[in-house]
């Protein structure tokens, strides 16, 4: 489909999970979204431990991909404490790795963060207590904070906002109750209520669910593999949102 000046897409995904065994599994998705969008959103846990190995073969399969790549890290792209190697790598490939800062692509606006864990309005988790607690909080505070610096750059009149963590929690609905507070937090949503944008796509809850919406209607998307696997049988597993 040929591009126009007034309809954008954008195909997102994320928890691709790659590992050592990955090569040549993923070209193909990736050239399917590349063909199906003017750039392709990537939503965290990118890789399955955040090695150098599986950075680089994350790195040959986005090869496949001929238009702008933005990508944000998820928690599995730190457990082996050096997600810098891996944003190194997929820097040297052509992507656009955001951590609280923003770029444009095609005229729109990308705000991106990885966020992170604390639940959800009166469950939000409070900094009380014992310092490992407080400090929980102060990473959830942080990410917020570094989410909204990215808001504040756009100047674009159409925006994203690319997460690993949920703002919401309509969309984590379908995972276990007692894990919601380790799938997102509202302090991602109060930076979009004071700086709206045209959709927010984040990953991270497998079994959540699709869509949902904040308090000011911003529709929410989770693109996470393995929902969009399960919820949308016989179709690619990205998301394609247009924008106009």
């Amino acid at each position: 489909m040929p591009k126009s000046a007034a309809c954008v897409r954008f195909a997102a995904v994320g928890d691709i999970h790659v590992n050592k065994d990955s090569g040549g599994s993923l070209r193909g998705l990736f050239a399917q979204a590349s063909e199906a969008a003017d750039a392709l959103l990537l939503c965290g846990d990118l890789t399955d431990y955040g090695t150098e190995e599986e950075a680089h073969v994350l790195a040959e399969e986005l090869g496949a991909v001929s238009v702008p790549i933005v990508a944000v890290l998820g928690n599995h792209d730190y457990e082996s404490g050096t997600p810098e190697v891996v944003v190194d790598i997929l820097t040297r490939a052509g992507v656009r790795v955001l951590d609280g800062e923003a770029c444009e692509i095609e005229g729109v606006g990308i705000a991106g963060v990885k966020g992170f864990a604390g639940g959800f309005g009166r469950a939000s988790l409070g900094a009380w207590g014992e310092p490992a607690i407080k400090l929980f909080v102060k990473e959830a505070q942080n990410e917020a904070m570094k989410f909204e610096s990215a808001l504040a750059k756009l100047r674009t009149p159409r925006r994203i906002a690319l997460l690993h963590y949920s703002p919401v929690a309509g969309t984590i609905e379908g995972e276990p109750v007692e894990i919601y507070a380790f799938l997102g937090s509202s302090r991602l949503e109060e930076p979009l209520l004071r700086y709206p944008v045209d959709a927010v796509f984040h990953g991270h809850a497998h079994r959540g669910t699709l869509e949902a919406r904040t308090i000011n209607g911003v529709p929410v998307y989770n693109v996470a593999k393995p929902l969009l696997l399960r919820m949308r049988p016989g179709q690619p597993p990205f998301r394609v949102i247009e924008l106009n």
